[in-house]
């Protein structure tokens, strides 16, 4: 008989979120994670010898066709022979003790669990229950006490094993319909060269509990090859839930057709949810959770049981769409449902901040240093580096102290004041920096500061209202990310302060990411991280937190290298010591000469957006064609929806109308090129497909180098002093990163055929060209007046070999 587990926190957070525990708003004391370890560990030792500490506890109860498996640990059990048993629930918190009048629903119910299975286990006729508080700061302890009859603790245990009896019933029958399902399930489309193997590695890793680096370009189908293997170990039981985790939202499509192919060809029963962000899916133009403000928010504990339950018994797929469809039909917040629905998912698709940041990630996975039997997939994975650095840096703004000050030193002059010590503090680091510099010793600002959040967050506990609560509200946020991330910081950190624009600003730069990353991959049993451009492999394998025990492996593209003409322009730069309108005309001249050998659609990359308008301004006046081509170009903030009626515009025959710089009425005409111009490591530049003729040719300027600024820098002193090449892990290594990515957007298929153009003479050193795939052979060198005849010539191998 099949086994279902849950933890007493995951059932008891279950049966709160679907209202089935008293759901009124509950504290949730502000408990520190390595803090609250301490204070448990103090608690404990203070009281004697006959209080036993992480007390681990089991209770099972046998159903029609499974067992359910409730386990979890007690913090203390204290057993005195003048008094019932007492089971203790401890929870440290930065809130003042005199302010918690009554505990926690969620803690008493946890503890009531453990107290109802301990009495049960020992044929006990009574027990007590503890909730024990202790402020970190200040050690100060505050505890409730409970007394319960056998029958009284019995009678609320079976009565929440029975609110919960109908969501496992569901599960279990599930999951004979999953296993099943699974097993029954083949690859779904002829195997590509290598493309066995690839899975075949994949689940391989899985099966050891490893992470795997996987390069694999564009044609492999890694998106597949990660999945499909993925599944079968969770169908072996080597793994229970997949996370596919994304750094943008288009990636994230296509594991959601991914999965949706499994399903329709192969009759896969499986479970996925999408998980988007608030911002994005709330029914609110700006997201407000207080029922006045929210009619979702409103009664959302009284519909959410059977909204879930109607959701999980009608769908398979919990994207976007079908969750704000059922979030209207029952009135109930869409993110918040979202997150509800991972709970019962088989696979998690969302943004890699969901695992990886401190601040956001899914607690009800990865809490307490939990590691599940979980599987990460991570897409794009050259993203994470970036992305990681961002997760675990903060910046503390001097604008921002003296603002907030201003703004709210009538109203709250004691709250001002501290601010005011903070600004001193920070004023005496702003004087002795020049430019920018490395600090070594903060703790003077840090002290400071946490005696200002301390107060700020007592102050906010005892106003629910008030006069610019909203402000310090914010204020606060961003002061206790900067001490969060200061509580983080070891030997890959730099701290430094910088002037900005004539604002001053403190900066905890996370360099080297790996330790954190590595720390948060331990919440999954295997990770197998991919992109088309994870090279040099090793520099990624390094900064993504892997060992050397992980492994690596580099796909071959199944692409005909027959099919993609490259070239190297030998006489351009986008070397700043070069950038002159003479350089931009000779960059239009190529575009131009390149663009009108063959009538197409091609994407012009550049290495940034003043570049690209120094340029486009040129084309326009000097080589534009209004009858022949028409321009598009990446705007700075562009919707989703502005993207995709952009792609849109690359499809031969549709007549959607989107202005360009050149006639913002003109419409698209099949016999018209269309040129889009794009920043380089943009929107454009990666996990978009324009197949067959939507895209003949990609145009990119510059090796794609970041620009030079202090933090760039601080990176490239950083590596050098850990005996790297600092220029390479600052500049190069993620310059290259993205030419090859926007590259990659030309041949997509096997029947693509096209042209891909670097426009800049540092191609062809071999710093450079080291980082080219081995499918890139024979690519041609040009110049200003050979360029034309040698894209002629290409496209006229390109046809015959089609032909």
């Amino acid at each position: 008989m099949k086994e279902i587990k849950i933890s007493v926190r995951g059932l008891v957070e279950f049966l709160l979120r679907t209202g089935n525990i008293d759901n009124r708003i509950h504290h949730a004391p502000d408990t520190a994670m390595q803090e609250g370890g301490r204070i448990h560990r103090m608690i404990q030792k203070s009281q004697g010898g006959d209080y036993e500490a992480e007390v681990p506890l089991t209770y099972s109860i046998t159903r029609e066709n499974y067992i359910l498996k409730i386990d979890g640990r007690a913090d203390g059990i204290l057993r005195k022979a003048d008094s019932p048993v007492l089971v203790d629930e401890i929870k440290g918190t930065y809130r003042d003790l005199k302010k918690i009048k009554t505990p926690d629903e969620v803690h008493i119910a946890q503890a009531k669990c453990y107290a109802a299975i301990y009495l049960r286990d020992n044929d006990l006729k009574e027990i007590s229950v503890q909730i024990t508080y202790c402020n970190i700061d200040t050690e100060e302890i505050k505890r409730f006490t409970y007394d319960f009859t056998a029958e009284e603790i019995t009678a609320w245990f079976d009565d929440l094993l029975e609110a919960y009896h109908r969501w496992a019933d569901f599960m279990a029958t599930w999951e004979d319909k999953k296993i099943e399902s699974i097993h029954r399930m083949q690859f779904p489309f002829e195997y590509r060269e290598g493309q066995k193997d690839l899975a075949a590695g994949v689940y391989r890793t899985i099966y050891h509990g490893r992470k795997l680096f996987l390069e694999a370009p564009t044609g492999t189908g890694k998106t597949i090859s990660t999945v499909f293997p993925a599944i079968k170990a969770v169908g072996e039981h080597k793994a229970e839930r997949i996370f596919y985790l994304t750094a943008k939202t288009i990636t994230r499509t296509v594991a959601e057709n991914t999965f949706d192919v499994l399903r329709n060809q192969e009759s896969l029963e499986f479970k996925t949810v999408t998980l988007t962000a608030k911002d994005k899916i709330c029914v609110l133009d700006k997201s407000d959770c207080n029922p006045v403000a929210c009619h979702c928010a409103e009664g959302h504990f009284d519909r959410i049981n059977d909204c879930i339950y109607d959701l999980l018994t009608s769908e398979d797929d919990f994207n976007r769409d079908v969750i704000m469809e059922y979030a209207a039909k029952y009135n109930v917040c869409p993110f918040e449902l979202s997150l509800d629905m991972s709970l019962f998912a088989d696979a998690v698709i969302c943004d890699y901040n969901y695992a990886f940041d401190p601040f956001v990630y899914l607690k009800r996975f990865f809490s307490d240093g939990i590691k599940g039997d979980n599987i990460f997939l991570i897409d794009e994975a050259h993203n994470l580096l970036d992305r990681g650095r961002d997760m675990y840096s903060a910046e503390l703004w001097f604008e921002t102290l003296n603002n907030t000050r201003l703004l709210i030193e009538q109203a709250h002059p004691k709250i001002a004041g501290l601010i005011k010590s903070c600004e001193t503090e920070m004023q005496k680091i702003m004087a002795l920096t020049d430019y920018c510099e490395v600090l070594v010793d903060i703790s003077p600002l840090m002290q400071k500061i946490g005696n200002m959040s301390k107060i700020i967050s007592k102050w906010l506990e005892d106003h629910a209202e008030g006069q610019y609560r909203d402000d310090i509200l914010d204020f606060y946020f961003d002061i206790l990310t900067f001490e969060t991330i200061y509580e983080l910081l070891d030997d890959k950190y730099v701290i430094y302060a910088e002037y900005e624009d004539e604002s001053f600003k403190i900066k905890l730069l996370c360099v080297d990411p790996s330790e954190n990353l590595k720390l948060c991959m331990a919440r999954a049993k295997s990770t197998i991280l991919f992109s088309a451009t994870l090279l040099p492999i090793q520099y990624y394998k390094k900064l993504l937190g892997g060992t050397k025990e992980d492994y690596e492996i580099y796909a071959h593209s199944v692409f005909d290298p027959e099919k993609c003409g490259r070239i190297i322009a030998t006489d351009v730069t986008s070397k700043y010591t070069r950038r002159s309108e003479y350089e931009y005309r000779k960059i239009a001249k190529y575009i131009h000469d390149i663009t009108t050998e063959k009538n197409g659609n091609y994407l012009i990359f550049f290495p940034s957006r003043i570049f690209m308008d120094d340029v486009g301004i040129i084309y326009e006046k000097e080589f534009f064609d209004e009858d022949t081509q028409e321009i598009l170009v990446q705007n700075e903030m562009m919707t989703e929806e502005d993207r995709e009626e952009f792609l849109s515009r690359f499809t031969p025959g549709n007549d959607i109308d989107f202005g360009s710089i050149i006639n913002m009425e003109v419409e698209v005409e099949e016999s018209k090129s269309i040129l889009g111009f794009c920043v380089m490591g943009g929107i454009f530049s990666e996990g978009i497909d324009l197949k067959e003729d939507s895209l003949i040719g990609v145009i990119i300027v510059g090796t794609g180098i970041p620009q030079v600024c202090n933090e760039r820098e601080i990176i490239k002193e950083f590596f050098e002093s850990d005996g790297e090449d600092g220029f390479d892990y600052a500049y190069r290594y993620p310059g290259m990163n993205k030419v090859l990515q926007a590259a990659g957007r030309v041949i997509r298929t096997e029947n693509d055929t096209g042209i891909v153009a670097l426009l800049d003479e540092r191609f062809v050193q071999r710093a450079y060209a080291d980082f080219f795939p081995r499918e890139w052979k024979d690519i041609k060198l040009v110049s200003t007046s050979t360029v034309k005849n040698t894209v002629n010539a290409l496209w006229s191998g390109l046809d015959d070999n089609l032909n």
